[in-house]
């Protein structure tokens, strides 16, 4: 046997055997071996292995965990080098967490390998965004525009892209001027202190604070100058020799002004500004101190007083929404005992939250919090209302804020909710029955997409009923829609594993599917409960037939080609191939006759031999 193995996993092995008797090379005497025929075994690779990885990667992403996103990304990216998705899914990720070069690699790639998806354009955009590239992110956008106009997702970006490349740069020098931190760096330098006497001046560094973009109209002022080197603790060279002393008679003259005119004159208060930012932090940390005293309420279940801490602390500080999610908490709690009237009070908080927060521009995740907390109370009123509308689409919003694993399985459980409640008020057994007839009517008549679209009516009115999915499984499989017929089979041996019917279907789609080995353990299955069912009996015949067909070599070209593509695709196949012991076994049929001898007296190591003639992967010629 000879192994030859490509680094994505390729496989060539040949067996040599007697034209008679067809017994591998290896267990004949040497005088047999002058006349041997070639077996070839061939191992391909599975695609599905990279759909895997993608599913994994998708996961990850979808729970925050960019980085374990990027792995599985890269991971099929190795297994399917050639899909534009792996790749934009691995930008997305990349972007996610900030590294915006390797995001736009990817997203360069992704346009490379699919220059007509206008996904591919909005990761490029995006990556530029990242890097402040506002130029070409704007082209890139624009771009995907080209080939899907209506995409909102490219018109949104195109809209921030635009917005970035037009908004005025940041002046370096903004920070130095703001909070009551000026005034006081200005009154400790003795260099400063006596400009703020000028009201000039005062009126100049006012103006500067509260737009820092006209400090250019001001730089020719060497009081400005000075003050900016105060500020950001720099020295600038200024006035010398003459003009030095110029500036300062200047200064001498406005400080012999009369004393009329400087009582006049307003004063600088920077004072009344550092006592507001004080009464700030000292209303934040009272507020800080009622939410906990209304956390150590809520734990021991004491939620009047709860509510009343938070009440207060909403009173103190209105710019914190948490004080409002946390009584709206309290209030979902009591909901427990008073559905009607804390239900309603909790929503009503929760949407306080929501427009605050906005108005705010707090963190997204509060904001997400509290929409997250409305549809938990919309849930529970949903259970006496049975509407679930509300509810889906308050954590649809909440997702949008921000996509929390928690309000993603919420969200799932509240869709699987409504739709179990339509399934119930649509249940109707009676109703079911006559639909079933009405399909096997048009199953009769050979109108076979007319008898599926009653069976589903069927299965909708009663969805235990197992004739109605083994019905419109005998549809599908004279429409060829062999999915979806073994997935209806499956089904009916599930809600009735003694109902023969199922297996005959399921055995017949097998069958058409050229899955002989399975169709024939689906038929002997079916034997067990009913072991004198004639369309049982018939259905084994026949996969011996086929079966015998292959171990005797006598299959088409094209047959075995086909069935050599069915054999890989099986996931017990794959794990023979893929066996190390079964490769030593095929191994010692060529190299180590004794050992090979023993081998075949092993039952398990013989099936799977078996299985391998059968699929066509070993072919005897």
């Amino acid at each position: 046997i000879f192994f030859y193995k490509h680094h994505l996993g390729y496989y060539f092995t040949r067996i040599q055997t007697s034209p008679k008797t067809k017994t591998p090379y290896s267990l004949l005497s040497f005088k047999e071996r002058s006349n041997k025929q070639t077996l070839t075994l061939r191992f391909r690779f599975n695609p599905t292995m990279a759909d895997e990885a993608k599913a994994k990667g998708n996961a990850a992403f979808s729970s925050g965990d960019f980085a374990s996103a990027v792995t599985h990304f890269t991971d099929a990216i190795n297994l399917a080098p050639t899909n534009h998705v792996l790749f934009s899914n691995r930008s997305a990720a990349h972007a996610s967490l900030h590294q915006y070069e390797k995001a736009l690699s990817d997203a360069k790639k992704t346009v490379e390998l699919k220059p007509d998806w206008a996904k591919g354009y909005s990761r490029l955009g995006a990556a530029h965004l990242g890097l402040n590239h506002h130029e070409e992110a704007v082209e890139a956008y624009s771009k995907g525009l080209e080939i899907d106009p209506s995409n909102e997702a490219l018109k949104s970006g195109l809209a921030d892209a635009s917005r970035s490349r037009a908004a005025p740069p940041p002046n370096p020098f903004g920070d130095a001027f703001k909070g009551p931190e000026m005034w006081a760096k200005l009154t400790a330098d003795p260099s400063t202190r006596g400009f703020l006497k000028q009201p000039d001046f005062v009126n100049m560094m006012q103006e500067i604070q509260r737009n820092p973009s006209s400090l250019n109209l001001y730089l020719k002022d060497q009081r400005v100058m000075q003050s900016l080197g105060v500020l950001l603790n720099v020295q600038f060279r200024t006035q010398t020799g003459d003009e030095a002393e110029g500036a300062r008679e200047e200064d001498e003259m406005v400080v012999n002004e009369p004393v009329v005119e400087k009582k006049r004159e307003p004063e600088p208060e920077p004072e009344p500004e550092v006592a507001e930012e004080k009464e700030k932090k000292e209303r934040r940390e009272k507020a800080l101190k009622e939410k906990e005293m209304g956390n150590a309420a809520y734990k021991k279940k004491d939620f009047e007083t709860a509510i009343k801490h938070y009440s207060t602390a909403i009173e103190i500080d209105d710019e914190d929404i948490s004080f409002i999610t946390n009584r709206a908490a309290v209030h979902l709690e009591m909901g427990k005992y008073d559905e009607c009237i804390k239900y309603d009070e909790c929503i009503k908080d929760c949407d306080k939250a929501v427009e605050r927060g906005r108005e705010l521009r707090s963190d997204y995740k509060m904001v997400a919090k509290a929409l997250t907390r409305k549809g938990t109370a919309l849930g529970k009123m949903a259970k006496v209302s049975k509407d679930y509308e509300p509810v889906i689409e308050t954590y649809q919003k909440a997702l949008t804020e921000h996509r929390n694993p928690d309000t993603l399985k919420r969200l799932n459980e509240a869709e699987r909710a409504k739709k179990e409640l339509e399934q119930q008020e649509y249940f109707d057994p009676a109703i079911g029955d006559e639909e079933r007839e009405k399909g096997n009517q048009f199953f009769k008549e050979q109108k076979y997409p007319d008898a599926v679209r009653h069976y589903t009516e069927a299965i909708k009115r009663n969805p235990k009923d197992p004739r109605a999915y083994s019905n419109r499984a005998a549809c599908y499989t004279k429409l060829g829609a062999m999915p979806e017929g073994l997935k209806d089979a499956e089904k009916c041996i599930e809600l009735d594993p003694t109902f023969s019917k199922g297996y005959s279907r399921k055995g017949a789609v097998q069958f058409f599917m050229k899955e002989y080995d399975n169709a024939m353990e689906t038929y002997q299955e079916g034997l067990k409960h009913d072991p004198n069912n004639q369309e049982l009996l018939d259905g084994v015949r026949r996969c011996v037939q086929q079966i015998n067909k292959a171990n005797r070599g006598d299959l088409t070209p094209e047959e075995l080609k086909e069935r050599q593509a069915k054999g890989m695709q099986d996931p017990e196949i794959q794990n023979i191939l893929t066996d190390p012991v079964m490769r030593q076994v095929l191994s010692d049929l060529q190299e180590n006759p004794a050992a090979a001898q023993k081998h075949m007296q092993n039952p398990m190591i013989m099936n799977k031999i078996q299985k391998l003639i059968s699929s066509g992967i070993v072919q005897m010629k």
